[in-house]
């Protein structure tokens, strides 16, 4: 059981400590709290996994489900921080904005599982992908180096050692197996590490200042503050987050021979939702199913709940140690950036993996998926697009995540419940040489008409 549950932890560790990495880099905190920030992730994450395992009263699945940071409430979390004018207030606007997203997300699971038919894989494909292209730039901008303003950012140092790292993540996921491959992007950041340490661009420091045992206060970063424009945001995020845990639990379910039911999905939101409420409390974030733990589960074929709430356990125990956490702070940006293509580059993948089953044989979902991902992407190619808008609403706009999920809400319900158009449902393909062009459009005409 200890084993198995460290594998799980290892499975996750990277997804769980990018989060709070990115956020914290962006609010500029020191590297003792960015330790603090990643230690508080790694305990919120054990308490969530405790509440969707074990379970108390209708909260929790009881299904072997590892919860810990989710990625899609990033890219909107790093709008609240350049919106914001003190930087040191960004985390309390953030954490105030999860606790009323989780808290309003606890009292609409029992209805969320019969509106699940407004978030087919057509919009969940779409948004998922989102998150993956979304945070690709941070990772481009960790290769590049820590400080956009010094002189040797984008440096071939800085770029050789991310390329180092891609190179030994892809070696190790295409020659190793079993637990090894499964602790890759783990084990590629500590061969990184090492070999960066020659170029003079690894800080020990952050482990030689931690404590052995430590306690992540509450509000250790300030009250929490509450901005209507930072609320709607991360509600929007938790639509998305509790989308995912809905197709996640059904997946689940199929792997333990456990389907999983109205009342099961429920359950798990509340977990979801409750432990996303709770996070910001010891300054973590929303929290959200690891899909790829349920791979592992998969794999090894270890079903049971208790093996899984072991592993929440050490991450527990792991927040609790700020020695433990600080491990993470002693990588190089470059050799975080070298692994992030990967890590968000999977996610992107992910998305796509849905959209493949999403129908993309019908115009309607083509045109829900072409426009979705437009408008979502253009924060990252058009950062300036939405400059003449108000501070508040460039909160949510410059978000592609959000813009581009309520966009394929929207289209979704347009396109494919306010009823069917009149063109055929098939994807018009270019004809063949020497097709009768006339012909075709008289019985495209006479389809129509």
């Amino acid at each position: 059981m200890l084993t198995s549950g460290l594998q799980h932890v290892a499975a996750m560790y990277a997804g769980v400590v990018a989060p709070p990495l990115i956020v914290g880099a962006a609010v500029g905190l020191s590297g003792t709290e960015l330790t603090f920030l990643t230690g508080a992730s790694l305990f919120t994450a054990g308490l969530a996994t405790f509440l969707q395992t074990l379970g108390v009263w209708k909260i929790g699945a009881r299904l072997p489900f590892v919860n810990g940071v989710t990625f899609a409430g990033v890219a909107p979390m790093l709008a609240i921080v350049d919106t914001t004018d003190d930087k040191s207030d960004a985390l309390p606007v953030i954490f105030g904005a999860i606790i009323v997203a989780g808290l309003l997300g606890f009292l609409a699971a029992p209805w969320f599982s019969r509106l699940v038919r407004f978030f087919p894989p057509v919009v969940t494909g779409t948004v998922i992908t989102l998150i993956g292209v979304s945070l690709l730039p941070v990772a481009f901008g960790w290769a590049q180096g820590p400080n956009p303003k010094a002189e040797d950012y984008g440096s071939t140092t800085f770029l050789s050692l991310a390329a180092i790292t891609l190179v030994v993540v892809l070696l190790l996921r295409r020659f190793t197996r079993g637990f090894l491959k499964q602790v890759a992007v783990l084990v590629g950041l500590v061969i990184g590490t090492l070999i960066a340490i020659p170029f003079g661009v690894t800080d020990f420091s952050p482990v030689t200042e931690a404590d052995i045992v430590g306690f992540p206060s509450p509000f250790h970063f300030g009250a929490p503050q509450f901005a209507l424009a930072a609320i709607i945001s991360m509600c929007v995020v938790m639509l998305v987050s509790m989308t995912e845990s809905t197709a996640d639990m059904l997946a689940l379910g199929e792997i333990v021979d456990r389907p999983a039911d109205e009342k099961t999905i429920a359950a798990g939101l509340r977990a979801d939702t409750l432990g996303s409420a709770i996070s910001p409390l010891f300054n973590g974030f929303m929290c959200s199913a690891f899909a790829q733990n349920i791979g592992l589960v998969a794999m090894t074929r270890i079903r049971s709940r208790f093996v899984v709430a072991c592993g929440g356990g050490f991450l527990v125990l792991m927040g609790l140690s700020p020695v433990a956490a600080s491990l993470i702070s002693v990588v190089p940006r470059p050799v975080l950036g070298g692994a992030g293509v990967v890590l968000f580059g999977s996610v992107a993948a992910s998305g796509i993996q849905t959209l493949v089953k999403a129908g993309l044989e019908k115009d309607n979902n083509v045109l829900i998926v072409a426009v979705s991902l437009a408008v979502g992407i253009i924060p990252i190619t058009a950062p300036e697009f939405y400059h003449a808008f108000p501070e508040t609403a460039k909160i949510i706009l410059d978000s592609g995540i959000s813009t581009g999920c309520v966009a394929a809400v929207l289209l979704n319900v347009v396109f494919n419940h306010l009823g069917r158009g009149q063109d055929a449902d098939e994807v018009t393909a270019p004809m063949e040489p020497g097709e009768d062009i006339s012909g075709s459009h008289t019985a495209k005409a006479a389809h129509v008409h």
